[in-house]
């Protein structure tokens, strides 16, 4: 679904991404794991159209869309849930999810609130109420059912376990799981490497801007350098 390839990267003179390449399998569960400053963020930024290419080359399902706008890469399929949520705090949770459909019609949003609310029940129990008035998970649970809502074909999630107590980042990581069930490709990045890695069907750890290792989820979590530096075993 996704071909990336030898991508670059910049702010000012610092170069972020240093010449990244990776493939995202359709339908799968991509993980994306390293430490902070690794490029994990910026690679997503430059996926979803919002962060500059210096260099290299992003193919979606075979199409060049590296000097895409964000519009309409959301338009081909592509959405993200961005680090730290940013939610509209004064907007109740459902102007939230409806900005997310901005592109689709009233009954595709009205189809798009019933399949994110029967996904995350305590959303519907609180779509009246200010986002910013949400725990830190349910407010993870909106940032994900708004991307959602543009129906998209690839997901990019970006540190949705950020914050969570255990037993949020395990429904949030099942939520992961039963959209690959429903045919939603995903695209996760993660600072907690052994649970992202569990779930995933291949997986890449990032160093410093480049991809150090690939593989399976599974032989990435048995990889003894792997688990030394980013799983602490």
């Amino acid at each position: 679904m996704l071909e990336v390839t030898d991508l670059r990267s910049a702010y000012g003179r610092i170069l972020a991404l240093k010449g990244v390449s990776l493939r995202v399998e359709t339908g799968e569960i991509t993980a994306l794991v390293g430490g902070n400053g690794a490029g994990k963020t910026t690679l997503l930024r430059c996926l979803s159209g919002v962060q500059p290419v210096a260099a290299g080359r992003i193919a979606f399902h075979g199409e060049d869309i590296t000097a895409w706008p964000a519009h309409r890469r959301v338009a081909a399929g592509i959405a993200q849930s961005p680090e730290g949520r940013q939610v509209f705090g004064p907007l109740g949770v459902e102007d939230n999810l409806r900005l997310g459909a901005f592109r689709r019609g009233r009954a595709e949003a009205e189809v798009g609130l019933d399949r994110v609310y029967d996904m995350f029940p305590v959303l519907r129990d609180k779509r009246a109420l200010p986002a910013a008035g949400l725990s830190g998970g349910q407010q993870q649970m909106l940032a994900i059912g708004r991307a959602l809502m543009s129906q998209p074909r690839l997901l990019l999630l970006d540190e949705p376990s950020m914050g969570l107590a255990p037993v949020l980042v395990d429904q949030i990581l099942d939520a992961v799981v039963a959209l690959r069930r429903a045919g939603v490709t995903v695209l996760l990045v993660e600072q907690n490497a052994s649970a992202a890695l569990a779930i995933a069907d291949r997986g890449y750890v990032m160093e410093t801007g480049h991809i150090a290792h690939g593989g399976t989820g599974a032989a990435l979590l048995e990889d003894p350098a792997v688990r030394e530096a980013y799983l602490g075993l």
